[in-house]
């Protein structure tokens, strides 16, 4: 268990948004955003904020192990961790281990639809108990000083009024939470998948649009169906920040241009061969510990999607990768896989 610190400095004000900027930042994905996956995308972006995977309350407050769920590499932050729960108290607590781990934001799901979830009153279905989240709100704030946010859709089933998010953003902004990330689609709690959910529902950006006109002094950033840079600007006209999921896993290389494009930098590297250089000493850092190539280079199988030698490097590091003894060399053989491909085109 984490010790607490015991000296602190002048604290921060509660839900601060010039601790973290959020102009960009990638989605929290079950089973994607992992630590490995994290580091990779550092490789490419300095300033994009980077999100966990969603930690339910259990798993830090009743599991075995629960530092594991709080465990990251330096080079990440800015980094958030997103909470899954319903339990004000447990999520004040949980709120107080994010900050003693080090962590620059943490985040309440309202957003995620799962069966699984539902069953144990976590993500979506909790906009269906603002005084829940209210309280869940308050119990993080007073438990820590780092920014508290919360992340939800703008409605459930058949709710299709833009009252409905507005009210929501209204009533928990009461409780001076500032941060509201918002997934511009409902979310259907019965009848269609998680990945349904991100398909089906109609995008309403014009809503979140609007929820920064009634709100301006709220901190309003967008979420759904994003998938460039050029898209990320036009939505930069409207709200505070953009959020963008799948297309940062599958297409990590658009990563490499935020920097630049969105903050104003240098971008960290030139091509995707210079992120993969800097990955590796990662990769053989983790192969020592014990940790397989596969659950290692599962996160980079898109760096050259769209690219000559793309879909030969996928397959030499899925075919060659998943075996018990694979080492650095795979990597390496599969990265001169797609130089000679290149130059031979």
């Amino acid at each position: 268990m984490l010790i607490e610190k015991t000296s602190k400095t002048e604290p921060k004000p509660l839900n601060s948004r010039d601790t973290v900027d959020r102009r960009f930042s990638i989605a929290p994905m079950m089973d994607w955003t992992t630590s490995d996956y994290r580091v990779f995308a550092r490789t490419l972006s300095k300033n994009t904020l980077l999100y966990t995977e969603m930690v339910t309350t259990g798993a830090l407050l009743q599991g075995n192990h629960p530092e594991r769920f709080l465990r990251y590499d330096e080079c990440e932050h800015p980094i958030a961790l997103q909470l899954g729960g319903s339990d004000a108290v447990a999520l004040g607590k949980c709120a107080k281990m994010a900050e003693q781990a080090g962590f620059d934001e943490v985040n309440l799901n309202v957003g995620c639809p799962s069966d699984r979830v539902q069953n144990s009153l976590i993500g979506a279905c909790l906009m269906a108990h603002p005084d829940k989240v209210k309280d869940a709100m308050r119990a993080m704030q007073d438990a820590c000083s780092i920014p508290v946010t919360i992340k939800h859709r703008i409605g459930l089933d058949e709710q299709e009024e833009y009252s409905v998010v507005r009210d929501f953003v209204g009533d928990i902004a009461t409780t001076g939470i500032t941060t509201f990330i918002v997934h511009a689609r409902n979310a259907i709690l019965q009848g269609l998948s998680p990945k349904e959910n991100r398909e089906v529902p109609p995008l309403k950006y014009h809503y979140v649009h609007q929820l920064k006109k009634d709100f301006p002094d709220l901190e309003i950033i967008l979420n759904g169906g994003i998938k460039t840079l050029e898209e990320c600007q036009e939505q930069l006209a409207h709200v505070d920040g953009v959020m963008v999921g799948r297309e940062a896993y599958h297409n990590p290389w658009i990563l490499s241009q935020v920097d630049e494009q969105l903050f104003g930098g240098q971008a960290l590297v030139h091509d995707r061969y210079e992120a993969l250089d800097a990955f590796v000493p990662y990769v053989e850092r983790k192969l020592e510990e014990g940790e397989r190539l596969l659950h290692l280079t599962r996160h980079i199988l898109g760096i050259f999607q769209g690219e000559a030698g793309g879909k030969q490097f996928r397959r030499y590091l899925s075919e060659n990768g998943h075996k018990a003894d694979a080492k650095i060399n795979v990597l390496l053989e599969a990265i001169e896989l797609v130089k000679h491909h290149q130059q031979k085109g």
